[in-house]
Formats: structure tokens, sequence, C-alpha cells
């Protein structure tokens, strides 16, 4: 047999096998959530911030105040072929305080349970479109009824 034909024939059989390892599903986990178990041992209205600390972890994210929510935030990703990814799966553990430090409540919040919520948003919208600020104060000027300013009631 000649070594053209031996390529040829590792070719003809490793194409199949690469071709199939291409259309494997593959799953990628990000973040952290707490388990169910690990979480019964937070305990509403006793453990504090720094107990919580210890026992799960440091989250994902926080809210933006002081004191304020804790949010752990784990999602399961699906590769598949040529396909972009897709999230299979999250789950969002969130703990609120009171403001002394201590849990109020735990919550837990998954993918078939909404819709994805933005934490937080650093854009500030005035509300304005296309006008500027001298056009919307001179747009006013005159825009008063004179019945309102005769009839105080």
């Amino acid at each position: 047999m000649s070594m053209t034909r031996r390529w040829l024939i590792a070719a003809t059989v490793a194409m199949p096998l690469i071709a199939a390892a291409g259309c494997t599903r593959m799953y990628r986990n990000h973040g952290y959530v707490p388990s169910d178990d690990e979480l019964a041992a937070v305990t509403v209205g006793q453990t504090n911030q720094a107990q919580l600390e210890e026992l799960l972890g440091r989250p994902g994210s926080q809210g933006v105040l002081t004191g304020s929510d804790w949010y752990y935030v784990g999602s399961r990703w699906e590769y598949y072929g040529m396909a972009p990814p897709r999230e299979v799966d999250r789950q969002v553990v969130a703990i609120s305080f009171d403001q002394g430090g201590t849990v109020t409540n735990v919550r837990r919040f998954g993918l078939d349970q909404g819709r994805v919520v933005v934490l937080s948003q650093r854009v500030t919208d005035a509300g304005v479109s296309g006008a500027s600020v001298l056009r919307r104060i001179f747009a006013n000027v005159g825009n008063f009824n004179a019945g309102q300013i005769l009839n105080k009631e």
C-alpha cells in the first residue's frame, strides 16, 4: 500500500470524527451561586455581613449603597457547533440587609422567572430628545394661563 493511499484512508476516517466533534454540545459555567445547603446556614434576623462572608464568600456584585443587597450570580452557557452561545440556566441569590448589616431576606431567582434586569446603569436620562436647553426655555415663555394667576385658590 502506498503512502498516498494511507493518507487518503486516514483522512477519510478522520473527517467524520472531526465533524462529529465540532457538533458536540459543550457547557461552561460562569459565576458562583451558593447551594441550598449553604443558604440553610444563613439565619434571617441573626446572620450579619461578616458572618455571611465567612459562610458564602464575597458576592459577585453588590448594590451601590453601603450595606445594600449582595447578589450571587451564576449562569450556564451552551456552545453548539457554529451557533452563537446560548444561556440555558441562570441563578441569582439576592441577600438583603438592614441598616445594622443583619440579613433581612434571602431570595433566589432563575432564568425562567423573568427577564434580564439591569442592576446598574451609569447613564442619566435627561428626558430631552433633540432640543437644546435654550430652545426649551424659550418654548415655555408665554406658556401660562392668566386665570391661574388671578384666581388663586
